[in-house]
């Protein structure tokens, strides 16, 4: 009986009216006069929330551009789109606190910790915490802070902004056993849910999860999706909601929104009515009149405690609620004294992540003036906006980011507050951003300024946790290697700014290391495959598919070449991620010394996904080339993983070191994920160096970090194979390829000037196909989808494969692919319209049963 309970998912929905710090209800919060803010999208698109009564009293409706779902659910009581009283904004959060609290009892709730979801629910979780009581709180963030270690992070797939840190100040606060409470604001899919449960779970196992919302508008497939993963790990999860149902779709409702928002787009762009999101956005927007002057802003002390978080970005305590709730009545105080005398209808805005200390704020302004007091927050995610009382989203202001985010600078927005009335709006922004953005002419301040009488601006100080001290870098790095002594290539063509591992056993059987990646027990850098050894038939298609593409992939090293010769640097460093970067960077090397008689330094330095690019290998090229000369070097892309780690990487170096200058664009042979905007091709076709390992790379091995391996001063560690010299095509490949260079080069030059004069900008059609071929064969987990031929090709030399999706007539360019199948035992299924050439999947399954005794994949 206690297994089944332990096992199983519980479910609770409850109206949850309360009093004191309860729910008060919202009433029709989205629309006016009695008129639902979903009515403009349901009569339109015929959307229908089918559920509980108090749906339609929580939730507007709005569209968006978005290639999987068009419509977007809008809470009335989440502070973030639409403003609301603060009482009833933190009420729903605490009524939901207080319920979890009920559901544990008392000696769990002690044990208990609160997780919640940026940018959207980090207010919404804090409250659940304030409600539980005794809880510590954390949410998930956006910002990298340099030093500090991440405890854990996954993706948002259906997210604007998908990828979470989790940057706790105390490493232990994840650690316990006690119950994880995870709180955001929908359950779409539960997708989000079952992507941080996994990972944490990983590392931090627990015997129980809370999950809590204040919608639950899963399907009835996804709910079982839940209660199928809580058996597999064992664990309990129950689900805790304010309210629950679903959304009815018709037939063709997608393509039917999107075309509403491109005809509203396309009205927009005639009228010239637009903003700084440029003219693809609607009628009901605000921009600040161009050469408007920086408007006078109020600024506001709040004499803020000394090192008491803003938030809960690196943790909040029971210890710390106390001493923010003895200091809330003095600094509302201050905050109400600064308004104006006649105000009679106050807004207070938060920014992005910071949604609890404006809250707060909020709440306590209530307290102390006659004045009508709402909250809301501003947002990273574009939604359309029209003037209408049955849409959720009338109008809407975009600005510059003003808090130098890590993903780079974009578009912001607060909605719903151009048009409202407000006779004074309180800014609440964190003191990293409080920048000159901010204050700039099209920034948020001059648009609030614009639709508002008075401006008050408050800063919280962003809060600072202490990072270990860094031990003193010893002063001189080693020289890179160089063949032969370390690889099979000329020393000229490359330097490995790696360290040699070649007399350490770090291989593992194939189905032993995936069992221990897939369970968290082992990182895949940790340890390497057994080489693969191809078979005669196997190396007789590797040197037929070479001949057959050695001009194809000729001309795209010329196209990549001229890209970055043209556009990035006249003599650029070339910086290969190792190792398929590696005989690209060769290539392109030799192109430019072939066409423009230049000699390019090139180096391979080691990346991995979820520890970034080998930082030491980084000091070394700032000391001894210009950073803004390097240009990192890639075969091909994938679904974009490797494009986000080094971005995200990069950002954090240039924090922890204060090094600028690197550019974490990559330039690629082959960018069939339309992730970068420096490529030689986006067609998925064989790329011969894909077809092998170690043989076709130099003889250099997958790079491995492993903390007993490689210490704070070394480089990555990669291992020579020098026993496979008798198998090794590695310059056959360059050879080959190069000497088709002089009859390629006019029509490379002619591509290359095209594409300079096109737009190039990434798409990521690589990713959303991913995430559809992870739901559509019940995967879950884009890492164990690899598109592409070059990723297929990896998948079946280095991991337990499942199956094979195979375009429907794709041709020679999987010869190789079909024969490594036939060996394994994997079958290849083909698909029409798949946006590769073929896309390889990993066996879903975490142990060696994936594998028969023969070594063969088993089927689910």
């Amino acid at each position: 009986m206690e297994k089944a309970v332990n096992e199983g998912v519980r479910h609770q929905v409850r109206d949850g009216d309360g009093d004191g710090d309860g729910v008060r209800r919202s009433g029709t919060a989205g629309g006016t006069d009695g008129i639902w803010s979903g009515s403009w999208v349901a009569e339109r698109l015929g959307v229908e929330l089918v559920g509980d009564d108090r749906l339609t009293d929580l939730l507007g409706l709005a569209l968006r551009r978005n290639p999987k779902r068009a419509h977007l659910l809008v809470s009335n009581v989440l502070g973030k789109h639409v403003p609301q009283s603060p009482s009833v904004v933190y009420g729903y959060g605490f009524e939901l606190g207080r319920r979890v609290r009920d559901l544990l009892g008392a000696d769990e709730a002690r044990r208990a910790v609160v997780l919640g979801y940026a940018e959207t629910a980090t207010g919404l979780g804090h409250s659940v915490a304030d409600g539980l009581g005794l809880a510590p709180y954390l949410h998930s963030t956006r910002r990298p802070v340099a030093g500090l270690a991440p405890a854990g992070g996954f993706e948002e797939s259906h997210s604007h902004a998908t990828s979470h840190l989790l940057l706790p100040e105390d490493p232990a606060l994840l650690t316990g056993d006690g119950p994880l409470v995870l709180v955001d604001d929908e359950f779409s899919t539960g997708n989000t849910v079952l992507n941080t449960v996994r990972d944490l779970h990983e590392r931090y196992p627990r015997r129980r999860y809370v999950v809590v919302a204040l919608v639950d508008m899963r399907s009835p497939a996804d709910a079982g999706r839940l209660a199928d993963f809580a058996g597999e790990i064992g664990a309990r999860v129950d689900l805790v909601a304010a309210a629950s149902g679903t959304v009815r779709l018709p037939e063709g409702v997608l393509e039917k929104g999107q075309e509403l928002v491109a005809r509203y787009e396309a009205e927009s762009a005639a009228t010239g009515d637009r903003s700084s999101a440029a003219a693809s956005w609607p009628v009901a927007q605000f921009p600040a009149p161009l050469g408007a002057p920086t408007p006078h802003v109020t600024r506001i002390d709040l004499r803020w405690p000394a090192g008491l978080p803003d938030g809960g970005r690196h943790g909040f305590t029971p210890e710390h609620r106390a001493r923010l709730e003895a200091a809330l009545p003095s600094i509302a105080a201050r905050l109400a004294a600064a308004l104006p005398a006649d105000a009679r209808r106050v807004l207070v805005l938060g920014c992005e992540e910071l949604m609890y200390a404006p809250l707060r704020l909020g709440r306590e302004l209530e307290q102390v003036t006659d004045a009508e007091v709402r909250y809301s927050t501003t947002t990273r995610s574009p939604v359309l906006a029209v003037d209408d009382p049955g849409y959720a989203i009338r109008t809407r202001l975009v600005f510059p980011a003003h808090d130098d985010p890590a993903d780079g600078p974009g578009e912001r927005y607060a909605y719903n507050v151009a048009g409202a009335g407000f006779d004074a709006v309180v800014a609440v922004v964190d003191s990293a951003a409080d920048t000159p953005r901010l204050h700039a002419p099209d920034g948020l301040l001059t648009q609030l300024a614009a639709h508002t009488p008075q401006v008050l601006l408050a800063v919280v100080p962003s809060y600072a946790p202490e990072t270990p001290h860094a031990p003193e870098r010893p002063s001189m790095l080693p020289e890179p290697l160089r063949g032969p002594a370390f690889s099979s290539y000329a020393p000229e063509e490359v330097g490995w700014l790696l360290q040699d591992l070649s007399d350490v056993t770090l291989e593992a059987p194939t189905e032993e290391r995936e069992e221990a990646i897939q369970s968290g027990g082992a990182h895949y850098a940790e340890s390497l495959p057994v080489e693969y050894q191809p078979t005669e038939q196997y190396q007789e298609l590797f040197h037929a598919a070479l001949e057959e593409s050695a001009a194809r992939i000729a001309q795209a090293v010329g196209v990549v070449t001229e890209t970055v010769l043209a556009e990035r640097s006249p003599r650029p460093v070339l910086v290969s991620l190792a190792r398929a970067g590696t005989p690209v960077g060769i290539l392109m090397r030799r192109w430019a010394q072939h066409r423009h008689g230049l000699d390019l330094p090139h180096y391979a330095v080691s990346i991995v996904r979820g520890r970034g690019i080998d930082a030491n290998a980084l000091r070394w090229l700032a000391a001894h080339h210009d950073p803004r000369d390097v240009v990192f070097v890639d075969g091909w892309t994938g679904k974009g993983a490797i494009t986000r780690e080094l971005a995200q990487a990069l950002e954090e170096f240039e924090k922890s070191d204060g090094i600028t200058g690197f550019d974490p664009e990559i330039a690629v042979l082959a960018d069939p994920g339309s992730c970068v905007r420096t490529y030689g091709t986006r067609e998925d076709f064989l790329i011969p160096s894909a077809c092998l390992n170690s043989t076709v790379s130099g003889l250099i091995s997958r790079t491995v970090l492993r903390a007993d391996l490689v210490g704070p001063h070394d480089f990555h560690g990669a291992k020579f194979y020098r026993e496979l010299a008798a198998t090794d095509v590695s310059v056959t490949f360059l050879d080959a390829v190069s000497a088709r260079f002089p009859e390629v080069a006019d029509a490379a030059c002619a591509q290359a000037k095209e594409l300079l004069a096109a737009d190039r900008s990434p798409t990521w059609e690589g990713w959303a196909a991913v995430e559809r071929i992870s739901e559509e064969y019940g995967i879950h987990d884009v890492n164990l989808v690899k598109p592409g031929v070059g990723e297929t090709t990896r998948v079946m030399l280095r991991r337990v494969p499942w199956k094979v999706l195979a375009r429907a007539g794709a041709g020679s360019d999987l010869d190789h692919v079909r024969l490594l199948a036939e060996q394994r035992g994997v079958p290849v299924e083909e698909v029409d319209a798949l946006p590769y050439t073929c896309v390889g999947l990993i066996h879903p399954k975490y142990t060696r049963g994936a594998t028969g005794a023969d070594g063969k994949a088993v089927t689910l």
